[in-house]
């Protein structure tokens, strides 16, 4: 069987669930990948405020005022009005390239984000997973428990006949109704624990209260248990070209590096145009206002230097803690890429103990099955006592779930190690 990816809309929902709808339904409603999209929306908002500094600015002015004399209200001029109106502009010629290191560090810090888009993507695929995994192991479990309790039920009343025939003791019976009340209650936990777990993953996928999940149980085999494993080698190598964490480490490298060069920026001159149109207005020139707007008409254009020459040590301090910041950046990198083969090793070392686990409880399995059979006739023909017919019943269970255990196991960190790699999850 092999799962892939569809697009579900937040409002359509499955009938039954599947890894394959789990998947989808929480790569587009997680809050967690939501809130990633908006900082990565953000940070695309910041990257037009950095392009949109090569251009010019244009701002308009307006002032009024209005001065009074009283001193000289005998002269009729105690009372003056002023206007002016202006427009200015002005436009970076040169920095330093801090303006263009500025734009370029902020397009890389937006690539960033979309690996953080994708890093929460591919966490909650790794969650669901595990949490998809552990229902499935539960439900196997609840049936193994399901099917101890009938036998041990068949075996009580079995013995009920057994007594009455005076072929065992009261003792003898009271052990089999002693084993049919512990594997009713392992029965029960096995249900409570198979509730628990689907409960954890209507909780990862953020579903109401009273939303019920009717979750698919795929058929599992040998197969989907024991698929080859590529080298741990050429797994971490994957893994460091492709997972969103590693791409992101390694932007931040260069972002870090373009911080140093801005502030190496801070030595250079800084040169701008600037440009103004304007013109005023006021009381006792004897002209109209529209005279005085038109006559007072002024142009001008310039261009400014501004040279650094002493920052009380601002430019040499941004420059070295820049520095150190880029060192720092290149360690945080070495740093993920070791977390990033603990993580790999760990799992690709838990998928080769689970499938050599389950080769060695396939075979324990089917022997303490076979055992545990010519017990039970022996049993019935009165030459096994109950003590011996109980141990290999509870042996052949425990094999039981250790086969289920190694299985799921196994089937988990392969598909994890998939998604390392950035391939599919499926299981065939």
């Amino acid at each position: 069987m092999v799962i892939t990816v569809t697009t579900l809309s937040a409002q359509e929902k499955p009938v039954q669930w599947d890894l394959t709808n789990c998947i989808d339904y929480a790569l587009k409603n997680n809050i967690q990948i939501q809130k990633s999209k908006i900082s990565l929306e953000q940070s695309a908002i910041d990257t037009k405020t950095a392009k949109a500094k090569l251009f010019p600015n244009l701002t308009g002015s307006v002032s009024q005022s209005y001065t009074n004399r009283p001193l000289l209200v005998n002269s009729g001029t105690a009372n003056s009005y002023a206007g002016s109106y202006a427009i200015n502009s002005s436009m970076l010629l040169f920095d330093g390239g801090k303006t263009s290191k500025n734009i370029e560090q902020q397009k890389l810090t937006e690539e960033a984000s979309k690996y953080s888009v994708l890093e929460s993507e591919k966490s909650i695929q790794m969650s669901i997973l595990q949490s998809y995994l552990q229902v499935l192991y539960a439900n196997e479990s609840v049936k193994i428990n399901k099917a101890t309790l009938d036998v041990a039920t068949y075996q009580q009343n079995r013995g009920k006949e057994l007594f009455k025939a005076g072929s065992i003791s009261k003792a003898d019976l009271a052990q089999l109704e002693s084993q049919t009340s512990s594997d009713n209650y392992q029965y029960v936990v096995s249900q409570n624990t198979l509730s628990t777990y689907k409960l954890q993953l209507k909780q990862l996928l953020e579903l109401a209260v009273n939303e019920d999940m009717d979750i698919k149980i795929p058929e599992l085999n040998s197969l989907d248990v024991l698929k080859p494993l590529s080298s741990l080698q050429s797994i971490y190598e994957k893994a460091l070209s492709v997972m969103p964490q590693m791409k992101s480490s390694k932007l931040n490298v260069q972002i870090a590096g373009l911080e140093t060069q801005k502030a190496k920026a801070g030595y250079l001159p800084k040169i701008s145009l600037n440009a103004s149109i304007g013109t005023s207005n006021g009381s006792g020139t004897g002209w109209s206002l529209s005279n005085q707007l038109k006559n007072g008409v002024n142009e001008g254009i310039g261009v400014s230097m501004s040279i650094p020459i002493f920052s009380n040590r601002e430019n040499k301090s941004a420059v070295e803690k820049a520095r150190l910041s880029e060192k720092t950046v290149q360690l945080e990198l070495q740093n993920s890429e070791k977390a990033l083969l603990k993580e790999i090793e760990s799992v690709f070392q838990d998928a080769l103990t689970a499938q050599s686990q389950y080769i060695a409880a396939l075979e324990k399995e089917k022997a303490l099955k076979t055992s545990y059979e010519l017990v039970e006739q022996q049993f019935q023909l009165g030459m096994k006592n109950t003590l011996e017919l109980l141990t290999e019943k509870n042996n052949l269970l425990a094999a039981q779930q250790s086969l289920i255990q190694s299985k799921y196991m196994s089937i988990m960190n392969s598909q994890l190690l998939n998604l390392y790699q950035d391939y599919p999850i499926e299981i065939k």
